[in-house]
């Protein structure tokens, strides 16, 4: 080939130049409206767990809200508000609010005469009792004078302590003002859980100032300026007592489906790009917000990137191609050939490609979803329909009472399987862990041995126990007796034909773990089948009778609780043991 001379040199350096560019900016623009596709995405999921964090903090603040109203009813505060409250009737109050307290686990109550004195209070014992103090400039206070019931989050002037301040008019029987009966809830817990998601979280008045948040340095902060009425306002109630209130500054850098905005915050760690999503929640007159890092996307932009690049290449080589065949009339038809064929293989390469990565992720979660629910409530349904034949029977003989009795594990039955849908519905979910709770392992092999105890009468299974009681490990209830529910049908199973049917239970501490063991007079496990047992779909049972999922789904809900699952022959049949470590926190 002869060299490039003359002015084909500068010519060529242009075209080239006209090539990268052009490859450039398509790759750019497609790199960058993937992102926003990507960013778009996570906004709708965003909005879909503010929404579950909206529900959980005012499911918290229903729990106390009536407490107020019904304390108010107390004959004895009404009797104690007409008169002068000697010392044994102050001491009288505040013990019985202080019982009152510990048994509804509330932060705070407190008495209020008609002029706003804290006459008794259930911290009465602590340094900073509320006892003796005027608390008139509270606007729950003014809110229960005028309209009989009032709200306000503040900052407590006594304790210190931020809370939730809900209160209710204490009235005599001529409806005339007595005083105010008011609880205080002090949210750390739900910080705390907030806490352990990667997120940051964050829940704002009226005015925009933020008064809860789950990272350190983000409360008290203001979202937009406050004006001078606000501030007035705030000194007078003196809502935040004497914290500095220093703006968030942020800058929105664009707007996302959903009401979610690209959001660039100076904050307490330093500059960071934020997805920010907010929800109003109109029944409080707060604003909750959702701050993510934004996602990278890398894979998606690089990928969308590259195809960009590639079209346009291809465009500009085609372009050449067509100006070198009035050139190259030799050449023509080869050179348009091998370019076709090469674009034909590539592109079937790459549609085939993206349609087989659809297909199988789509098909992967179908056959989760489909075949955990379908294996999950399969159990359940059989025990009901058992009962609903007991039932029946009870009905023929006319023993209601019996029946009614009878009535009770179907209703519970059907509560775990709402709770078990539940946990399929928010199992894609990003969450925070499950729930995580005390939970005596000997109450829930009770409930699961109740389930089973028609088929193992009918079977005609001699059960044989040694639990040692309580044996308390931290887990989720229903996870939990589904593993055992699994166990125990797979050990009935496995005598069908025997003759002498035993099942032996033990539940006995070992170590720091509790050891589960659940045999049978089965014949045992087939060497072979060993390895597989806890395999995905892997099943000895015929086609019909098992998907091959309930030893897998058991297995691993034993290692989300820390424990391990195994199987081992005996002499005459098999056993399984669940080991679980025990729950050293307090109850």
């Amino acid at each position: 080939m002869a060299p490039v001379t003359g002015s084909r040199a500068p010519r060529l350096a242009v075209i080239v130049l006209v090539i990268v560019a052009g490859a450039s900016l398509c790759a750019a623009w497609a790199g960058r409206h993937a992102q926003l596709l990507a960013q778009n995405e996570e906004a709708a999921r965003s909005n879909g767990q503010l929404a579950l964090y909206a529900n959980s903090l005012h499911t918290l603040i229903e729990r106390y809200r009536t407490l107020p109203a019904v304390l108010a009813l107390d004959p004895q505060l009404q009797q104690s508000l007409q008169g002068p409250i000697d010392p044994a009737t102050q001491n009288m109050l505040n013990r019985k609010l202080e019982r009152i307290n510990a048994a509804a686990r509330s932060s705070t109550l407190e008495l209020l005469d008609h002029q706003g004195l804290a006459v008794a209070a259930s911290n009465w014992r602590l340094p900073t009792s509320y006892v003796g103090h005027n608390y008139a400039f509270r606007p729950y206070f003014s809110q229960s004078v005028s309209q009989g019931s009032g709200r306000f989050y503040a900052v407590g002037v006594t304790s210190g302590i931020p809370g939730y301040f809900l209160s209710s008019a204490i009235k005599d029987a001529r409806d005339g003002f007595l005083g105010a009966m008011v609880v205080k809830l002090e949210l750390p817990e739900l910080e705390q859980e907030w806490a352990q998601g990667p997120d940051t979280l964050l829940v704002s008045d009226a005015r925009g100032v933020v008064f809860i948040a789950n990272r350190p340095g983000w409360r008290y902060r203001t979202l937009h300026p406050l004006s001078e009425a606000d501030r007035a306002e705030l000194q007078r109630t003196r809502q935040y007592h004497d914290q500095a209130l220093q703006p968030l500054d942020h800058q929105v850098l664009g707007n996302l489906d959903g009401a979610a905005r690209h959001v660039r915050v100076n904050g307490p760690q330093g500059t960071a790009d934020y997805l920010w999503a907010s929800l109003p929640m109109a029944s409080e007159g707060w604003t909750l917000h959702l701050l993510k890092p934004p996602m990278a996307s890398t894979e998606d932009s690089r990928n969308a990137a590259l195809a960009a690049a590639g079209l346009w290449l291809s465009l500009v080589f085609g372009g050449l191609w067509l100006n070198q065949r009035r050139r190259l009339a030799a050449l023509r038809q080869r050179g348009r050939e091998q370019l076709e064929s090469l674009v034909r293989a590539r592109t079937r390469e790459l549609r085939d490609a993206q349609e087989g990565l659809v297909q199988a992720a789509k098909l992967a979660a179908l056959g989760q979803m489909s075949a955990a629910l379908a294996h999950e409530i399969s159990q359940p349904l059989t025990a009901q329909r058992m009962q609903l034949a007991s039932l029946r029977l009870l009905l023929d003989q006319d023993r209601i009472d019996a029946a009614r009795q009878a009535l009770a594990p179907l209703e519970q039955m059907l509560v775990r399987m709402a709770a078990l849908t539940t946990h399929l519905k928010t199992f894609a979910r990003k969450s925070p862990a499950g729930v995580r709770e005390r939970v005596d392992l000997a109450q829930v092999l009770d409930q699961a041995l109740q389930l089973l105890e028609t088929p193992l009468h009918t079977a005609g299974v001699r059960l044989q126990l040694q639990v040692r009681r309580p044996a308390y490990v931290r887990g989720d209830v229903i996870r939990l007796e589904q593993v055992l529910i699994n166990l125990l049908r797979n050990a009935l199973d496995a005598m069908t034909g025997v003759p002498a049917k035993d099942m032996h239970i033990s539940l006995q501490l070992h170590g720091e773990q509790w050891q589960l063991d659940i045999a049978d007079s089965g014949g045992g496990i087939a060497s072979e089948h060993l390895e597989h047992l806890f395999d995905p779909f892997f099943t000895t049972k015929p086609i019909g009778e098992g998907l091959g999922l309930g030893l897998a789904v058991s297995l691993a809900i034993a290692h989300e609780h820390g424990g391990q699952l195994s199987a081992e022959n005996l002499a005459h049949g098999a056993r399984f043991t669940l080991a679980l470590p025990i729950d050293t926190e307090p109850a």
